[in-house]
């Protein structure tokens, strides 16, 4: 089978799950193509069944904007024509299954044509697609999908309550490869904390949604009862605020490691205590079933998806939206309980376990197939 992937190349959520299911795919036999605007982040680009296709977008003075959906439905269309795709599955409904949708009818132009499955991963939902500007095109290429996946039961609720969707919509959760997370012999806390430390750690791509600044402020109250440490990872719009926390707190500046975007995230995850995820909005939780992974705890919100993933009172504890207090309450209850510490990070490894790529890579494999042989029916009845 040859697949198209088409996704964002960032480390947001929507771009790790594409690429690792991608490369999993390779590792079986399937040949993959990726298309994006760049080498996605993870892409490991040296496995021969693995293809990557830039899409590059011509300025112009005329345009205002850069025209990115056109061509990426242009190099879709290459694309499926050139290496005869049998499938094409696109990570995030703008502009992806959009444009997808695009080359689609160009395809139809030359007696061609081929399925298509769109996963939706959250603010093509709950954010961007509400939006007035594109809350139609969104419901449009949705409909137009011959298969539709959802990373969370209550994604799909929201789909469904949102938009006039007229297919059924699959809840096929994210993953993670829990032996990349095996317990790592060589890593130091010492790096990061003293011994009688805590860490405390934060990963993302620090948008407005992550609330990083409910992040400080509970490390702010954590560490008044519990001496620990906070590593943030992750880059993005509102480093500003932790900057300014910074200015403000001057002495917690040694307290707390910004460390951007990092390679080895896994082998960090590990020395930590406590994840922490505040977040507005989640449609499944990723960051935090890696935290699992790694036997970390998560204290969060109850946004989105989270409690699907983070079990409360047995992987952590979930606290309303914006209650900096009682997710507060929760780390150093956590925290000043060795015993209680020890069981959750127990149930956490235990909690992600379920999450496997074995368990759900099965699931992407059949619907795949049975989105094809039902695409050749219909074009049969034809």
């Amino acid at each position: 089978m040859k697949i198209g992937i088409l996704c964002y190349p960032t480390y947001g959520g929507s771009g790790i799950v594409a690429t690792e299911l991608g490369m999993s795919l390779a590792n079986k036999g399937y040949e993959v193509h990726f298309i994006s605007n760049a080498l996605p982040a993870r892409l490991d680009i040296t496995n021969p069944n693995i293809f990557f296709h830039r899409v590059n977008v011509q300025t112009y003075p005329l345009f205002q904007y850069q025209p990115y959906d056109i061509a990426l439905s242009s190099m879709i269309y290459r694309v499926v024509n050139l290496y005869k795709l049998d499938l094409l599955h696109a990570h995030y409904a703008i502009p992806y299954a959009y444009a997808a949708f695009t080359a689609k009818q160009m395809l139809k132009e030359d007696n061609n044509d081929i399925p298509l499955v769109t996963t939706l991963h959250g603010t093509d939902i709950t954010l961007v697609g509400q939006h007035p500007s594109y809350k139609h095109a969104v419901e449009f290429s949705i409909n137009q999908s011959d298969a539709i996946t959802s990373v969370s039961e209550s994604l799909k609720r929201d789909t469904l309550q949102f938009f006039n969707i007229k297919k059924e919509i699959q809840v096929i959760t994210n993953f993670i490869d829990n032996s990349e997370f095996d317990e790592c012999n060589e890593c130091q806390r010492t790096q990061f904390a003293n011994p009688d430390e805590k860490i405390l750690i934060h990963v993302s791509n620090l948008r407005p949604v992550k609330r990083v600044e409910e992040v400080l402020q509970i490390f702010k109250n954590v560490q008044k009862k519990v001496k620990s440490k906070l590593i943030i990872i992750g880059e993005g719009p509102d480093m500003e605020k932790v900057n300014q926390f910074l200015e403000e707190n001057p002495d917690l500046i040694s307290k707390i490691r910004l460390l951007g975007k990092v390679n080895d995230l896994y082998r960090i995850l590990q020395l930590s205590d406590v994840f922490l995820l505040p977040s507005e909005q989640e449609s499944f939780g990723l960051a935090a079933l890696e935290a699992m992974a790694a036997n970390t705890p998560v204290i969060s919100s109850n946004a989105g998806g989270i409690p699907e993933v983070n079990i409360q009172g047995e992987t952590g504890f979930l606290a309303e939206i914006g209650n900096v207090e009682a997710m507060s309450n929760y780390t150093i209850k956590l925290l000043s309980n060795d015993e209680l510490l020890a069981k959750m990070k127990i149930n956490a490894k235990e909690q992600a376990i379920k999450f496997d790529l074995k368990n759900i890579l099965p699931i992407y494999e059949e619907m795949y197939r049975t989105t094809i042989e039902n695409f050749k029916s219909e074009l049969t009845k034809a």
